[in-house]
């Protein structure tokens, strides 16, 4: 992508179009002249499901940063490089800021967070204590920064001040990309911009360094891990400063070009508009196809948009778990051959989870198709959201889809068990921003001003605006336990008819849509790109009643996956199932057979894990013969097992609930015989 160069402006300058309420709050903001099919509208989550997970995130997990981070020694980092302090670099990483980084989006999302309190709001975490935390370590970040922009502790303390001498591992720029979504955040949260001066440093510094050979910059490279493609695109979006846009489209198309040793890991073998498929470390692809769409949606690039759409078909049809989850490889943490999908060696990274979250809402805004929305949601209620533990306060780095009997844990990052912090702390904060910042993924308008698209179902209030004309809509509904949301028209134009757009999930087979006179339902509802679309001249007061069928399910998987083949999953709704060794006394998991000809059963649960619906399954144990030394046999001798003759009743939990009672096994995928 063709750079263009300009006078650099200072760095308190900041557009006009920043001002507070001239756009939903959220960490997509698309360009007035965006090509895209769909814009970000507000949305609020006043009560249900989700809003006790954000309560949660709200009233523990994010309170707990600063005291984390200070243990840590985030940020005694901080002060060592602003001079402040004396003492031994702490962490053994070189991106360990990204973690205050990822703390301070959070936290400035939850400031974002307005209105009158909703049901069990009103002790929430007074926003004056959480704006002075979030001040004060604004302050040691900018002490920290040095005067010509540049900002990275471990490269200022531990390195000596050397500087971008290996792209590869260093980290830098990534760092700086996290800074940089944490000051927009921070600017579109409260107006302040003490945090935003700092990122633009750091960005026109980076612009000053980095380009193509004869552009006058000296360097010719990128970060072996990207990140920072897609806040340049979020800074441009806040500033109007065109060349942060130009400097991420630089990033893109450098990849693949054999700057970082031509590894697929750091996403180095092939440029990105010629991949055919995801490959490398997962996170890493997909934050840099995060800011490819970004780049794709803010210039009309027709040749990026086509790769992404490319490759994200290529992920979700070989190489995306069942719950979502990415990443087939604990080694390099890589996604693994097309159908490699392991179940107890699943890496499924929470940050790859969240990645994914990010990419498919923008391909979402692109391409206004509801497939990407779909994913999005089968990943929120299941890959993501095993990643943190109910009460807030521990954490899973890697969540498998399957512990066996006797698992010996190996403990640290890769643990198949909570655990409080990491050495590698990159997910808890992560999950803390995407969590604080959820509506944001809620709802759109289309670019045309026509109508409102509903993404994701939550009890709460739907905003957009029609080209001038604010539309409201409010939303009841007990999902994913019950699949009933009633819609109720605030606020409407008059005498002018619009499009109220409903997402019917990928999963949903039989629904029933009731809209004044008029019902639909799966045999002649007028279904395009996953939306029904109701287009009416509405009123305050017209009623949208939508219930989408939660019959739990047997899934299999494409005979191809060779891990999986002969099992089934349980699912209902958007829910992935597992079973639990704490609900099977008496015996482990690994010879449960289920029967897949018996019903399944649900039961409503409100004394269990937080209040959570099972299904309840047939099976049997296996009788496995003592095979003595040696675990094989001949093939010609018999059945290798047998049934034992005796019944098992089976209790099925929602998957992103394991891990939060005791130790021990767990397995999505069930043997059929």
């Amino acid at each position: 992508m063709p750079r263009t160069d300009s006078a650099l402006p200072s760095p308190t300058d900041v557009s006009a179009s920043t001002e507070q309420g001239a756009a939903p709050v959220g960490p997509v903001r698309l360009g007035p002249d965006a090509p895209a099919a769909l814009r970000p509208a507000a949305a609020e989550v006043r009560t249900g499901f989700w809003h006790a997970r954000r309560e949660v995130n709200a009233h523990t997990s994010i309170p707990q940063g600063p005291a984390l981070l200070e243990s840590a020694g985030n940020l005694h980092n901080l002060r060592l490089a602003a001079g402040t302090a004396q003492g031994e670099f702490q962490g053994g990483y070189p991106f360990v800021d990204t973690d205050v980084y990822k703390w301070l989006e959070a936290a400035s999302w939850q400031l974002a967070r307005s209105g009158p309190p909703a049901d069990g709001e009103e002790n929430s975490p007074g926003p004056r204590e959480l704006a002075a935390e979030v001040e004060r370590i604004i302050a040691l970040v900018a002490d920290a920064q040095q005067s010509d922009g540049y900002l990275n502790t471990w490269f200022q303390v531990r390195k000596n001040g050397e500087r971008y001498q290996d792209l590869r591992w260093g980290h830098e720029l990534y760092c700086a990309g996290h800074l940089i979504q944490a000051a927009v955040a921070h600017h579109r949260a409260t107006g302040r911009d003490e945090l935003l001066v700092v990122a633009r440093r750091f960005a026109d510094h980076l612009d000053s360094v980095f380009g193509l050979p004869g552009s006058g910059r000296p360097i010719d490279g990128v970060d072996g891990h990207p990140e920072v493609e897609t806040a340049l695109v979020e800074l441009y979006r806040e500033t109007g400063e065109r060349r942060y846009l130009d400097l991420a489209g630089y990033f893109v198309d450098r990849y693949g070009h054999g700057l970082l040793g031509g590894e697929a890991y750091c996403q180095d073998r092939v440029p990105l508009r010629e991949a055919v498929t995801v490959e490398g470390h997962a996170v890493r692809q997909l934050y840099l196809l995060a800011g490819a769409t970004d780049v794709a949606t803010e210039t009309g690039d027709a040749e990026l948009r086509s790769a992404a759409e490319r490759l994200w078909r290529a992920m979700t049809t070989a190489k995306t778990h069942l719950t979502g989850g990415l990443g087939a490889h604990h080694d390099e943490e890589d996604f693994g051959d097309p159908f490699e999908l392991p179940n107890e060696r699943a890496y499924c990274e929470t940050c790859a989870a969240i990645a994914s979250i990010q990419w498919s809402w923008r391909m979402a805004l692109l391409t206004g198709e509801a497939r990407y929305s779909d994913l999005i949601e089968r990943t929120l209620y299941n890959g993501f959201l095993a990643g943190v533990s109910l009460d807030g306060e521990s954490w899973l780095y890697v969540n498998p889809l399957q512990v066996r009997d006797g698992h010996t844990d190996p403990g640290g990052d890769q643990s198949a068990r909570r655990t409080r912090w990491f050495r590698c702390a990159c997910c808890p904060p992560n999950v803390m921003r995407l969590l604080a910042g959820l509506q944001h993924y809620l709802s759109s308008t289309d670019a045309e001003g026509q109508g409102l698209q509903i993404h994701q179902y939550v009890t709460g209030r739907y905003r957009g605006d029609l080209d001038g004309t604010p539309v409201t809509v409010s939303a009841e509904t007990d999902y994913p336990w019950h699949g009933a949301v009633s819609l109720t028209i605030e606020e409407t134009p008059w005498e002018r008819p619009w499009t109220l757009s409903l997402r019917i999930p990928q999963w949903c087979h039989e629904y029933r849509v009731r809209c004044g006179d008029r019902t639909y339902d799966q045999t002649d509802a007028p279904v395009t790109d996953g939306w029904l679309r109701l287009e009416r001249t509405w009123a305050p007061g017209d009623q949208v009643v939508v219930e989408l069928g939660l019959e739990p399910r047997l899934t299999a998987a494409d005979p191809r996956v060779d891990a999986v083949r002969g099992c089934v999953a349980i699912e209902r709704g958007p829910l992935v199932y597992c079973l639990e060794q704490v609900d099977h006394p008496g015996g482990g998991l690994d010879d449960v057979v289920i029967d897949t000809a018996r019903p399944l059963a649900v039961r409503q649960r409100p004394d269990l894990l937080g209040g959570v619906t099972t299904v309840v399954a047939t099976g049997r144990r296996r009788a496995v013969p003592d095979t003595g030394w040696w675990p094989y046999r001949s093939a010609d001798a018999g059945p290798a097992v047998a049934p034992s003759g005796e019944s098992v009743e089976l209790t099925a939990i929602p998957y992103y609930a394991w891990a939060n009672r005791q130790d021990g096994s767990m397995r999505v995928w069930l043997p059929t015989s």
